[in-house]
């Protein structure tokens, strides 16, 4: 398939001459870049000989190398490691290439990992048409594992270097590509593991997107390995980029960052200012449905990303790439494009071709899969859609449309800009929010400049296009974060797994000890001791400058003051809990609240800064977790409408500030929605009548004038509050004690000596900032202790004593059989795959019920639709929720920090009847007719479960229980067919 072939990184072959000038003098202006060394403590540079040094190089390239490339390459001709961070599409690739050339030159082996698996088969197709001695290793395939260089994911590489493959002995080099990757919390750790394991002999090639503690993750290379490890670091983009707002319901775009990096700040005020309120938009958002996992029916024209990408289109800003955060987003937004046709005729032919070629590889029955048929009418009018979702096949055939030219418009999920060098003029954010996997939040600095760096065409765009389309008012501050802000710190994310420890034990030469001491947190931790010890120092002599008169006395008193306000709130939250005063929060009742002043100083007499209102209504907060319909009135949230004297300012963006103040002081009356928290308490007072209709302001005046009235009637008294016992029934024996305690405390507070003193609150104030340092030392000291000790120690010991008490190790750490079935398992959780093994679960199921059961330790997503599973499917659901609840209670019981119900609960049943079907020899086509699933999660999903089965077959193999392997052996011969495990268009 000569439409298959791509271009080297970093080879502008076709730049229009109009731009090589332009781009030759943006290259000499740049700052070149960083070129740093790290080196091991007492090791001593060795100077190369000269004629070593001048050398033929070991690759030539048919274009100028940038300052970084050069420098890169400098070093890798020195034989010595080197870490590259560079911006995405700055053409990091040189550097493997280089690295690759040079060990095939000196007939050394080379290992390249990738952190996915397309990724890997992307690069393997561009490493063989470079040089002819690749091979790949994914799980997945397996071609010419004897080969020179290597490209494998990090997970196979971190596996054979605990297997102790032979191939170890003979890497030179490794190449880590996406080495940031070693943030992420999931995955992380298997960086740090193969780094710290890897052969002693090696040298590194490090390439990242752009870091700024490079030199941190250098100096522990260097540390770890005591060999020099280079840092080249560089900020320069091949094509600079200008960065606009679109504001949501608006009309046009606005400059906020232009090509010389430059925030304007009046722009970005103007485009805030063009936002349409949520309510007024929504009917320009357009309406659509799903089928099958792929949007059907009309779009709205008016929508605003087709405004946009019309806009793009008319500027002549295309191709331009749209970044959602959902799938299902990515799909209504190519929706909304229904009316829109970018591609001439014989790019419609051309894209027809290239579609049916690939898809020649299916059934006929796959072929008619509903994302094979929709998709295809999409694509000829030039917009595609790729993320996760789709059919492997599917987004492989988008990628190389993509990169043809032939798609000028394509929505896609944030995987998109990882890996391989695929740019577009323009990049659209259409969102600045997403969930992480924990909660919504705004896309930090670092994501972004992952996701820009795909805007902007090396050779053939003067400059790089970035949209962000904003739908709710940003702080300019978060807003200016995030598009001028600095990338992510290379953080490490290491964490202990049970499969890790039993490998360490079970290597001849393996120390989970060792592991965690060479570690890239531990290294991190040791090198904030001395600041934390220097901010400790610091406030120490800061808190000795602080000299206070009878401070004994004084602390007595503060104790008692603090004791005091934590049995106020404790009385407080009994009597205002929503089961006892739910009825007393009627319309027209007089209620004393806490101010809301801007300045939350701390307040060191027995009441707080209150004020007083009137109760106008209440209402129950919607819960956003998915128990609201079980949700008991005691347990619910209520906030509590109350009219009363406001201060209200404009933020820089013109957002309303509203702060509750004393009636006596300057403001308007407004009705304020505030949490049962913020109540002091419940007046036995109701006004005799409140207006209906409170919008005007006159008519809120008037009603809190009628509040102060009431409140001068009763004077000094004070408005008399509810009685808790008498007037609201409350017969808590909590509360009775409580109470007991503050009138004791209130007699201490008359007696004391120090009550009378003057300027006793002034006092108060610098003891609480006294006391304050105090408990930052102690806090500060604390984490010096644990951090100077060796992190994870404990938990540590608490694994091992899981293991043990499991059986998986003896108490002297030898690894027994459970333990060596384990050590094979890597893509499930090890314990309760093992413990189900060995309780006969797995033994007496049919190999369809085997896979089918399997299918919930690997399917992480959340369905809200999904199948439920078949009688016989779901008692083996329970029987796999109680091995893992008896695992997890263990682990309780061995003090390692787990949620049990949380652990039992992430295995989930979801997919089993498709799995089931699938292993019975369903089609998938049938299949896809009655789940929710999106065809390329399925298939994801059931790879997987490959991967798990082979791991099963290892571990029979290895501890002999011949029976179990034949049946593992047959399930993977079940699910191993068709469009599931159809080979990439990249091998």
């Amino acid at each position: 398939m000569s439409w298959l072939k791509r271009k080297a990184n970093g080879d502008p072959p076709g730049e229009p001459v109009h731009l090589q000038k332009q781009l030759k003098e943006a290259v000499s202006e740049a700052v070149a870049c960083v070129h740093d060394v790290s080196y091991p403590d007492g090791y001593t540079p060795i100077t190369r000989p000269k004629a070593f040094q001048d050398s033929k190089p070991a690759k030539e390239f048919p274009f100028t190398l940038d300052p970084f490339q050069s420098e890169a390459i400098g070093c890798l001709d020195k034989g010595e490691s080197v870490m590259v961070s560079a911006h995405t599409s700055a053409g990091k690739t040189v550097v493997a290439l280089y690295a690759i050339a040079m060990s095939m030159k000196n007939n050394q082996r080379v290992i390249y990992t990738s952190p996915i698996k397309a990724l890997s088969n992307q690069k393997y197709r561009e490493f063989k048409e470079e040089f002819s001695d690749v091979g790949l290793m994914t799980g997945d395939v397996t071609i010419e594992p004897n080969a020179s260089c290597l490209v494998m994911t990090t997970e196979i590489w971190r596996s054979m270097q605990y297997k102790g493959s032979e191939i170890m002995r003979e890497v030179a080099w490794v190449i880590f590509d996406e080495v940031h990757y070693m943030r992420d919390r999931e995955r992380g750790v298997v960086w740090e593991e193969s780094i710290v394991m890897a052969p002693k002999n090696s040298r590194f090639v490090f390439l990242s997107a752009t870091v700024p503690n490079a030199k941190e993750f250098a100096d522990w290379v260097a540390k770890v390995h005591r060999q020099p490890c280079h840092i080249v670091y560089t900020d320069y983009r091949p094509t600079p980029l200008q960065h606009y707002i679109f504001p949501s319901g608006g009309d046009g775009l606005y400059l906020v960052v232009d090509d010389k990096g430059k925030f304007r700040e009046d722009s970005f005020h103007k485009a805030l200012n063009a936002l349409v309120p949520a309510k007024d938009n929504d009917k320009k958002r357009g309406n659509g449905r799903w089928k099958n996992g792929f949007p059907t029916g009309p779009a709205g024209e008016e929508s605003d990303i087709f405004k946009m990408v019309k806009m793009i289109i008319q500027r002549q800003y295309d191709p331009v790439i749209c970044f959602s955060f959902s799938k299902r987003d990515c799909e209504f937004q190519a929706m909304q494009m229904s009316k829109m046709d970018l591609n001439k005729e014989d790019e419609k032919d051309t894209i027809e071709t290239i579609f049916w070629s690939a898809m020649d590889m299916l059934s006929n029955d796959d072929k008619k899969l509903p994302q094979v048929t929709n998709m295809l009418p999409l694509l000829k009018r030039g917009i595609g859609v790729h993320h996760s979702g789709l059919l492997p096949i599917l987004k492989e055939v988008i990628e190389i449309l993509f990169q043809e030219g032939l798609i000028k418009c394509l929505f896609a999920t944030e995987t998109f800009s990882i890996g391989l060098n695929m740019p577009a003029k323009t990049v659209v954010f259409t969102n600045v929010r997403k969930f992480d996997g924990d909660k919504f939040r705004s896309i930090s600095s670092g994501e972004y400049i992952q996701m820009s760096g795909r805007a902007g065409r090396r050779g053939i765009d003067a400059r790089g296009v970035c949209i962000l389309m904003v739908d709710e008012k940003m702080e300019p501050s978060n807003a200016k974060m995030m598009v001028k802000g600095s990338a992510d710190s290379l953080n490490s994310a290491f964490h202990l797994t049970y499969n890790m420890l039993l490998n360490q034990l079970r290597c001849e030469d393996g120390d989970p000890e060792n592991l965690i001491r060479n570690s890239f947190y531990q290294f991190q931790a040791d090198r904030e001791i001395p600041n934390l010890e220097k901010e400790a120092k610091a406030l120490e002599e800061e808190r000795a400058s602080i000299v206070i008169e009878e401070e004994e006395s004084l602390k007595a008193y503060y104790n008692l003051l603090q004791q005091y306000k934590i049995l106020k709130n404790d009385v407080r939250d009994i009597v205002l809990s929503p089961k006892h005063c739910l009825q007393f929060l009627q319309p027209r009742r007089l209620v004393c609240i806490q101010c809301m002043a801007s300045n939350n100083s701390p307040s060191f007499s027995t009441d707080d800064s209150v004020t007083w209102g009137v109760i106008i209504n209440f209402q129950r907060v919607k819960s956003s977790s998915e128990d609201t319909v079980n949700e008991k009135p005691e347990d619910a949230q209520y906030t509590v409408g109350v009219l009363t004297r406001c201060s209200v300012k404009r933020d820089s963006v013109g957002r309303k500030i509203i702060d509750v103040v004393p009636l006596k002081e300057p403001g308007e009356a407004a009705v304020v929605s505030i949490p049962l928290s913020q109540i002091v308490n419940l007046s036995s007072v109701c006004l005799k009548e409140i207006p209906k209709d409170l919008l005007p302001l006159e008519v809120r005046e008037n009603t809190l004038k009628k509040v102060s009235e009431v409140l001068s009637r009763f004077g000094k008294r004070g408005i008399p509050p509810l009685d808790p016992e008498e007037d609201m029934k409350i017969k808590s024996g909590s509360y009775r004690k409580a109470i007991r305690r503050i009138e004791a405390l209130e007699s201490l507070f008359h007696k004391h000596e120090i009550a009378q003193s003057p300027l006793i609150t002034e006092k108060l104030s610098i003891f609480h900032k006294k006391q304050e340092l105090t408990d930052r030392i102690k806090s500060i000291k604390k984490q010096t202790r644990v951090t100077s000790i060796l992190a994870f120690k404990d938990e540590l010991k608490a694994r091992k004593r899981v293991l043990r008490r499991l059986g998986y190790i003896t108490s002297d750490d030898v690894v027994e059989i459970k333990g060596k079935v384990a050590c094979e398992i890597t893509s499930a959780d090890e314990l309760t795959l093992t413990e189900l093994m060995f309780n006969g679960v797995l033994k007496d199921l049919k190999v369809e019920e085997v896979v089918a059961l399997l299918s919930c330790l690997v399917w992480q997503e959340k369905l809200h639709d999904a199948t439920k599973p078949r009688e016989e499917l779901e008692l083996l659901y329970s029987q796999l929720q109680d091995t893992a609840r008896r695992v997890a209670k263990v682990q309780l019981e061995c003090k390692v920090q787990i949620d049990v119900e949380s652990f039992v609960n992430s295995f989930r049943p979801d997919i089993m009847e498709a799995v089931y079907a699938w292993a019975k020899g369903s089609k998938f086509y049938d299949i896809m007719e009655f789940t929710s699933v999106f065809e390329g999660s399925l298939i994801r999903a059931i790879r997987r479960l490959e991967e798990v089965l082979q791991q099963l077959i290892m571990a029979a193999k290895s501890i002999g229980e011949t029976e179990l392997e034949s049946k593992f052996e047959e399930a993977v011969s079940k699910i191993k067919r068709d469009i599931v495990f159809a080979a990439s268009l990249y091998l």
